[in-house]
């Protein structure tokens, strides 16, 4: 999965001696980097073709496994927009991170550095209410 500014790299791979079937390595992989935080809600997906040919796989088990990740709600399609990492969690939790998500999105718009965003975020958090 390609690199977007301050995220980490999430390598995918298949093992074809293993004994489960391609789609559900992948489903487990990404499954696993989600819960384990290396890939953050709101994360962009490859789409299913480039993932398919990057790990040289059908586009059809590919697509099984999306399927099966927006099943579980770990991922969801957003029509052309393509799919992402879902919000997880608690309701507060999600709550929390769609936002973080809608100011991430905000502030790369408006062409904030990530330092000078961070910094922000600490100094609302850090005002008295």
């Amino acid at each position: 999965m390609a690199d977007a500014p301050g995220e980490r790299r999430v390598k995918l791979s298949i093992d074809p001696a293993a004994s489960a079937p391609p789609f559900e390595q992948l489903r487990r992989q990404v499954t696993d980097a989600v819960a384990e935080g290396g890939l953050a809600p709101g994360t962009r997906m490859p789409t299913v073709r480039a993932l398919a040919a990057e790990l040289d796989l059908a586009v059809n088990t590919v697509a099984k496994a999306y399927r099966a990740l927006e099943s579980d709600h770990v991922i969801e399609t957003r029509g052309r927009a393509g799919s992402f990492v879902s919000a997880t969690g608690d309701p507060t939790t999600r709550e929390a991170q769609l936002a973080a998500i809608a100011y991430a999105d905000r502030v790369h718009h408006l062409g904030v550095d990530r330092a000078t965003a961070i910094a922000l975020v600490e100094s609302a958090l850090d005002a008295e209410r």
